[in-house]
């Protein structure tokens, strides 16, 4: 029976593996972490979760990283970051919010990959995110109007940056990877 399991197991893996990583994008709130565990549990991906490994390698918070040494300074750490995942393939990448304002990190990403784009309404990203308190843009700022006017900021990047996009309203996570997979599938003619 385990042998059985096994097989099965890579026969499902075989037909969702990529040749290529996956890279989550969107509004901080918007699912990007949620989503990457829910396809590493469905599909055994690996995941890359940029804002704990820039975390873990300066030794602070991402708060602390911030107050530190500055917002540029964790720009460069997440431009660093995805140029080492450059060799690597069948990843997910949870990347930051603002991960795709830097027009390096989406040529990055591009060669090594597809992006997400994950999108919510401000009402949802306010109600993800207002019990945390290491989200150091939005700390003092939590209400749907501020949230809007800066996801509009951003929506550019992020519309420009996306292979595909998902709405994450109303949906499970693993709704949504399901529709991600399905998707890029899509898209590579499969």
């Amino acid at each position: 029976m385990s042998q059985l399991y096994e097989m099965r197991k890579q026969s499902e893996m075989s037909d969702v593996l990529f040749d290529y990583n996956i890279f989550l994008i969107g509004f901080m709130g918007s699912g990007k972490s949620t989503v990457s565990l829910a396809l590493h549990d469905k599909y055994a991906m690996e995941v890359v979760e940029m804002d704990q490994i820039i975390a873990k390698k300066n030794n602070m918070s991402i708060s602390a990283i911030f107050e530190t040494y500055g917002e540029a300074y964790f720009r460069n750490e997440e431009t660093n970051l995805l140029a080492d995942i450059q060799s690597k393939k069948n990843m997910i990448v949870s990347c930051g919010g603002g991960v795709p304002m830097r027009d390096v990190n989406v040529e990055l990403m591009k060669k090594s990959g597809k992006i997400v784009f994950l999108k919510a309404k401000p009402e949802t990203i306010l109600e993800r995110v207002k019990d945390s308190h290491d989200r150091p843009l939005l700390e003092n700022h939590k209400n749907v109007e501020y949230i809007a006017d800066l996801m509009e900021q951003r929506r550019p990047k992020y519309e420009a940056a996306a292979d595909i996009v998902v709405e994450t309203d109303g949906k499970s996570a693993y709704d949504i990877c399901e529709e991600i997979i399905k998707k890029a599938k899509e898209s590579d003619g499969k």
